[in-house]
């Protein structure tokens, strides 16, 4: 079958077709990119060389299962699924390709959110350990303190350019392709936050001061991941279980315990829906319930026996 006949009906296609189609004129249009990359790598490893039509429910299920026996966690499993099913439908739509997707609807069912955050003791412990190794994790004394002062995602720090950067109005701009909701807004900044973006500063100054990007290397090049420093000075710092991402459920947490209204605490996180917030940090404030219940003592309302 001639090679323009099997691109446009799929007929023969492989997964390392579909996945070079897709990694290359998909993936770099998303917010993190390098997500498809490391799912696809995991799928690399078994699929490689395999037509897509030998690819079958059954190759799902064994998949899943062998991910799952490797200890690998029901979100990890899903972003792998969920970027076969993507790649196949955009195959499906764009390329009318004739294939089947037997990795749809495949979804693992998920523990509930981590609800873990950081007591003041501990963050400091965890900046204290960061500062105490200088100049080779300086990105990282910013980066907690940035995230624990604006609650930005990891990834939007990392990717966040100097474009988007407003020291003098105190924000960071996103447009509706920064974020994770999909919506344009701002990161107001306070003192902490702008100190720690013009650490950066100096550092882009000195060192790269053509690169865009806020986190980077001296060659300016991009600080893609700190998750290996990062997870060096939660050990270090004797702490447990705290990842990157704890940083910003750190901030929205101290925010409610200090008795910000959950609704400006949802603007600040920008989450897509007053809901979510709820769900995560409505726990944290029951004294505050315990007091709007007590009104009713105040307004005489209150039956006694």
């Amino acid at each position: 079958m001639a090679s323009g006949e099997t691109q446009a009906t799929g007929d023969g296609a492989s997964f390392d077709d579909l996945m070079l189609a897709y990694l290359t004129k998909v993936s770099p249009t998303k917010r993190a990119p390098e997500r498809d990359r490391w799912s696809a790598k995991a799928l690399y490893a078994i699929f490689s060389g395999r037509t897509l039509a030998s690819i079958g429910a059954p190759e799902v299920r064994g998949y899943i299962a062998s991910r799952t026996a490797d200890g690998i966690a029901p979100g990890t499993i899903n972003k792998e699924v969920g970027l076969m099913s993507a790649a196949l439908n955009w195959a499906r739509r764009e390329l009318e390709w004739d294939t089947l997707n037997p990795w749809q609807s495949r979804r693992q069912r998920e523990p509930s959110g981590r609800e873990r955050w950081l007591t003041q003791e501990e963050a400091q412990c965890l900046l204290s350990e960061a500062q105490r190794r200088g100049d080779r994790t300086a990105h990282l004394v910013d980066f907690i303190v940035l995230a624990l002062n604006t609650g930005m995602r990891p990834g939007e720090m990392l990717r966040l350019e100097w474009g988007r950067v407003d020291l003098p109005r105190c924000r960071v701009e996103f447009g509706a392709t920064d974020q994770k909701n999909g919506k344009s807004g701002q990161v107001p900044l306070n003192e902490a936050a702008r100190e720690a973006l013009s650490s950066r500063a100096s550092f882009r100054a000195l060192h790269c001061p053509a690169s865009p990007w806020v986190f980077c290397a001296k060659d300016g090049e991009r600080i893609v991941n700190i998750r290996k420093a990062f997870t060096s000075c939660v050990q270090s710092a004797g702490l447990e279980d705290v990842h990157p991402h704890d940083l910003r459920r750190t901030c929205g947490s101290w925010l409610i315990q200090a008795g910000v209204p959950i609704e400006r605490v949802s603007e600040l996180l920008r989450h897509a829906d007053v809901a979510i917030t709820h769900r995560v940090y409505a726990r944290l404030r029951p004294s505050d319930l315990a007091d709007a219940i007590s009104v009713l003592d105040h307004e005489g309302i209150r039956l006694s026996r």
